[in-house]
C-alpha cells in the first residue's frame, strides 16, 4: 500500500518550512502528500464555498514557489480543505486516510510553555494515530544528527524502531538519563562506587541488546552510539540538546488521560530542532 503523509498547512510564512519538509519527505519516500486546509465551519454556506477554491489556489502556488526554491520534484499531490475545528480535523482525516505520518508547522517560542498547552500541534500530538512531525528548521538541511531519549518502555523501543526504519542513514544517538539511588549520600564510597559501575554497564549491555533486536529485524540501519548520563531525565535532555543540537529529536509519547507529558510540553517550547512524536504502539 502506498505511504500517506497528511500535511496541515495554515498559509502562514512560517508554515512553508514545514511544507517544504513535507514535499521533500513525499519525494524521498515516494509518498502521497495529501495537504489540508482547515476553514471556520461557522463561515456563511457561500463564503465557504468562494473560500475553498482561493485557499486551494494559494496552497497550489505556494506549493509551486517552493518547489523553485528548494529545486524539488513534484510528488503525488492531493490539496482540499475541510471545515471544523483544526486539531480534530487533522486528527480526523489523519484515521480516515490511515496516513502514516502527520506534518505541521511550528510557531514554538522559547520558553513559553505555558503557550504550548492548548495550541493545534499540542492537541495532535495527543491524538494522533501516528507519528507527528512538528518543523522549524529549513527543509535542505538534512537529518543527519537524530537524538532519541530512551529508557526501557514500551513506548521508547517502538519510537526507535520508527527512526530506524524511517532514517536508515542517519546517525542516531540514544540517551539515557540514570539516576542511581544513593549517589548524593554514598557517592564517595568505594563499595557504592563499583555498585554504581556495575549498574550502569548493565544498563548499557540492556540497551545494546535491545538495538541489536531491533536492528536484526530491518534490512539498513544507522549508525547508532549509546550516551548513559547521570540527572534528571528532562534536565540531561535539554542540556544535550543545548550543547549539542540534534537535526531532528525523536521522542515517545507518554501523555495520560488526553495531557502531554511534562518533558515533551517543555521541549515543545524549547525550539531547538525539529521534533517526531510516536505513539506507544
Amino acid at each position: 500500500m502506498t505511504q500517506t503523509l497528511l500535511f496541515a498547512c495554515d498559509l502562514s510564512a512560517e508554515n512553508r518550512a514545514a511544507f517544504a519538509r513535507a514535499i521533500r519527505l513525499a519525494t524521498e519516500s515516494g509518498a502521497r502528500l495529501d495537504v489540508i486546509h482547515v476553514l471556520d465551519p461557522y463561515l456563511p454556506r457561500r463564503v465557504l464555498h468562494d473560500l475553498e477554491a482561493a485557499v486551494v489556489d494559494d496552497m497550489q502556488a505556494i506549493m509551486t514557489d517552493i518547489r523553485e526554491d528548494y529545486a524539488l520534484p513534484e510528488p503525488s499531490v492531493m490539496l482540499q480543505t475541510v471545515a471544523g475545528a483544526t486539531y480534530a480535523e487533522i486528527v480526523r482525516e489523519a484515521h480516515d486516510r490511515e496516513v502514516d505520518m502527520i506534518v505541521l508547522g511550528s510557531h514554538r517560542k522559547r520558553g513559553q510553555n505555558d503557550l504550548i498547552v492548548g495550541t493545534t500541534l499540542a492537541r495532535v500530538l495527543r491524538s494522533a494515530p501516528c507519528p507527528v512531525l512538528s518543523v522549524i528548521q529549513p527543509a535542505n538541511r538534512d537529518w543527519q544528527e537524530i537524538l532519541l531519549p530512551v529508557d526501557f518502555s514500551l513506548a521508547s523501543r517502538n519510537t526507535l524502531r520508527e527512526v530506524l526504519k524511517r532514517f536508515p542513514e542517519s546517525h542516531l544517538t540514544l540517551l539515557h538519563a540514570w539516576d542511581i539511588p544513593g549517589e548524593r549520600e554514598m557517592g564517595s564510597d568505594s563499595d557504592y562506587a563499583r555498585w554504581r559501575d556495575r549498574e550502569v554497564e548493565r544498563l548499557r549491555c540492556q540497551l545494546e541488546r535491545e538495538t541489536d533486536q531491533l536492528m536484526g529485524e530491518l534490512d539498513s540501519v544507522p549508525d547508532v552510539d549509546l550516551v548513559l548520563e547521570q540527572g534528571d531525565p528532562l534536565e540531561v535532555l535539554v542540556t544535550r540538546l543545548r550543547r549539542q543540537p540534534p537535526d531532528l529529536l525523536a521522542l515517545s509519547s507518554r501523555g495520560q488521560l488526553g495531557r502531554q507529558s511534562p518533558i515533551t510540553e517543555a521541549l515543545l517550547a524549547e525550539p531547538h530542532c525539529d521534533i517526531m512524536l510516536c505513539r506507544a504502539w
